[in-house]
């Protein structure tokens, strides 16, 4: 793994942590409920954006997200 891949891991593990902190979940249910919705690809694909903002910001983008998608399947 080059470094470039492992900030992009460190970074997507963060917002796992963070996301699981704010919404009180166990690791494993944050990992199920962002990996569902794809949170975590877009969080990947989007870390030269996502990574230079705030962790609030970050959740808030993630909640955003999730209800784009939730909305979008309905």
């Amino acid at each position: 793994m080059d470094s470039e891949q492992k900030r992009i891991s460190y970074f997507v593990s963060f917002c796992v942590e963070q996301y699981k902190n704010a919404k009180h979940l166990t690791g494993g249910q944050a990992f199920e409920e962002l990996n569902q919705y794809g949170v975590l690809d877009y969080l990947a694909e989007n870390y030269e954006i996502l990574h230079t903002q705030s962790y609030q910001w970050i959740l808030e983008d993630i909640d955003e997200f999730i209800n784009i998608r939730k909305q979008k399947a309905s």
